[in-house]
């Protein structure tokens, strides 16, 4: 009898981790079949694995403020075209995203424009 409740406990708990993951990773909170650009100024430039983070100063009908998007991961940029050191704070960007469903602000970056003209992505 113990045998089978350490296995039943082990099916929900594998069960429960590999939903978790599924949930983190899923890109159903973004509108992929859209694509809308933004510029603004970095202030947080992290590109890590699974993905990364970007926080950009925007200027727009809404006001001044600070949005927070995510990156593909590290390996993924890399194959973009992005390379270490080629954006810090402070830097100008233009952005080209998959905004959230929801309407609220941030979104997926899928490629942007450096201030010295260089592309990474779409």
């Amino acid at each position: 009898m113990n045998t089978v409740r350490l296995v039943i406990a082990s099916v929900a708990l594998i069960v429960l981790l590999v939903t978790s993951a599924m949930a983190h990773h899923s890109a159903a909170a973004q509108d992929f079949g859209r694509r809308v650009e933004i510029e603004g100024v970095i202030k947080v430039w992290e590109v890590a694995n699974p993905h990364g983070r970007v926080i950009i100063e925007v200027t727009d009908a809404k006001g001044k403020r600070d949005i927070e998007y995510e990156t593909h991961s590290r390996n993924n940029m890399y194959r973009s075209g992005y390379r270490d050191g080629m954006m810090k704070a402070g830097d100008k960007i233009k952005i080209s995203i998959a905004p959230n469903r929801d309407g609220s602000d941030g979104g997926y970056i899928t490629g942007f424009v450096t201030a010295k003209g260089d592309k990474v992505g779409n």
